[in-house]
């Protein structure tokens, strides 16, 4: 079926007549609290709750196996197939829904800051609260720019439209589906808002590298002398927290593009985690969460509507979106340069990476691929001590060609640039969780500092026995034992038997990437190297 419902999907959304078209802020936080989706609090930010769903739903994201697609997508257990027929009896009935309603909403805008590069797409909603959040999370057209949209990806949210697995081919009552061919995202039976702007971070995985540029997930700022830094990690290992530099202008906090001209946001705005947030250890963020904010799944003080960021009775996934303009210390438009350096940032809570090391372009290639984190103890059902993760290219959920696409692309860029790299654990030190201390903040930001303005490419290092990286053995601001882990454990037996542990569990993870190079393949841990 070449056309959805044999009208383009243009013509299908003018028949929609009970569409609001890129409403303002305030008249979509009066449709909000008319509409009763959320409350104001006490910072002016909107709070809606999620309900079911608190966080993105991986077993129910596919992507539609046809002529466009088969032969490109990296199909498996993150990019599930669908038939396209079972897509578009989904969307027929999700347009049918969106037509009994009263009133919906939509956001004309653009993913990509570099205008040689962005995609234009509209974003459907039957929440006027997730129509604000896209308008938070994705870049603002000017009014010109508007008059001028031509949409070439369309998002159809419609959470209370509830799959029946049996009759739809979907695995439960939610679905998140990508149709390459109509470029179209269907999302449905789920109220979480992250699943919007995650779906298109994975159209334009699909879509940039056809164009020769690498999409990152990543957060990135830029010097006083225009050098440009790069933060890669998972949720959790302080990527928003350390980008959010003071002395540094951000250039954005989660998803960015690196091409021939530069790294250029792809969104127009922030997610950030709530989780125990704090004016003294993230004043931007705190101070960002303001009128025109979405905050989602925060607890509020019934009196006073103060949020508790402290509170996960909800969930531990509470977020704030919020446009990049709410924090002060920005670069607009967000483009700058080629990076001077790259930090891949992991939170190990065994305790036993180095706090900073310096990679080589291989290593940086092993562990971009590896892309480890830790998960801890009591943060999911069954979790009962420290377990490794390991998200491909910091991001597998997103990425829907094959890992190696992306890994050869950072290392051709890394050799063409010059570029720094850096492992930084944020994790613990003196022991694993539970027994050490997580690593000082102060300490993480002097590393991160001193790498940032060159003064560790020059420091004298030592190589790690187990894992082979390069330990610098001096760092301004950072006591001379805390650079190396195994001397802040009280028993270096146990260090050496939990690091071994790591190092097994890294070469197991790495037989998934069979076809890697020789030079690739051996950078990882030297201990049970082949």
């Amino acid at each position: 079926m070449n056309n959805v419902s044999h009208k383009p999907i243009s013509e299908v959304l003018q028949e929609l007549d009970n569409k609001k078209n890129n409403l303002s802020t305030p008249d979509l936080v009066e449709k909000i609290l008319a509409r009763k989706e959320g409350i104001l609090t006490a910072t002016g930010a909107v709070r809606a709750v999620t309900g079911k769903y608190t966080g993105r739903s991986p077993k129910d994201k596919f992507i539609v196996k046809d002529s466009v697609s088969e032969n490109k997508v990296e199909w498996g257990s993150v990019n599930q197939p669908i038939s396209s027929d079972v897509f578009v009896r989904l969307y027929e009935k999700v347009i049918q829904h969106l037509k009994g309603k009263s009133e919906i909403f939509s956001f004309k805008g653009f993913a990509g800051a570099d205008k040689n590069y962005r995609l234009p797409i509209q974003v459907v909603n039957e929440f006027a609260w997730h129509n604000l959040f896209a308008s938070q999370l994705f870049i603002r057209p000017t009014e010109e720019e508007l008059a001028e949209h031509k949409t070439e990806f369309t998002v159809l949210s419609a959470p209370t439209f509830k799959a029946n697995p049996e009759v739809d081919g979907t695995n439960s009552e939610a679905f998140v589906i990508i149709s390459f061919e109509h470029k179209i995202v269907l999302i449905g039976g789920t109220e979480y808002a992250g699943e919007i702007k995650k779906s298109i971070f994975s159209v334009m995985n699909y879509l940039l590298p056809q164009k020769d540029v690498l999409p990152m997930h990543c957060s990135a700022n830029v010097g006083v002398e225009g050098d440009v830094s790069l933060f890669f990690g998972l949720s959790g290992t302080g990527k928003t927290t350390l980008s959010a530099d003071p002395n540094r202008k951000l250039i954005g906090d989660d998803e960015h593009a690196w091409s021939n001209s530069g790294v250029f946001n792809i969104e127009g705005g922030c997610y950030a985690k709530c989780i125990n947030l704090s004016e003294e250890k993230e004043p931007q963020i705190y101070n960002a969460i303001r009128f025109g904010t979405v905050l989602e799944n925060v607890v509020l003080d019934e009196t006073t509507r103060m949020p508790d960021y402290d509170d996960t009775s909800l969930t531990e996934n509470t977020r704030a979106a919020y446009a990049i303009e709410n924090i002060d210390n920005i670069i607009l438009p967000s483009i700058a340069g080629h990076p001077r350096t790259i930090i891949f940032l992991t939170a190990d809570a065994f305790g036993v990476l180095p706090p900073i090391s310096k990679l080589t372009k291989e290593q940086a290639m092993y562990h971009f691929l590896s892309g480890y984190t830790s998960k801890l103890a009591g943060t999911e059902r069954g979790v009962t001590s420290p377990q490794a993760t390991f998200s491909t290219c910091f991001g597998s959920p997103f990425l829907p060609l094959p890992a190696a696409t992306y890994a050869e692309m950072l290392g051709e860029k890394i050799d063409q640039f010059k570029v720094n790299v850096f492992l930084v654990n944020t994790g613990w030190t003196g022991g694993s969780y539970g027994e050490g201390e997580r690593m000082d903040l102060s300490h993480t930001r002097a590393m991160v500092r001193a790498a940032l303005e060159g003064e560790l490419n020059k420091t004298e290092t030592v190589k790690d026995p187990l894992f082979g990286l390069e330990i610098p053995v001096h760092c301004p601001g950072v006591p001379n034992k805390v650079l190396i882990p195994r001397k802040t454990w009280k028993d270096p037996n146990q260090y050496d038997e939990k690091a071994k542990q790591l190092a097994t569990q890294f070469h197991e993870n790495f037989k998934k990437f069979p076809n890697v190079s020789d030079e690739i393949a051996q950078a990882g841990p030297l201990y049970l190297r082949k």
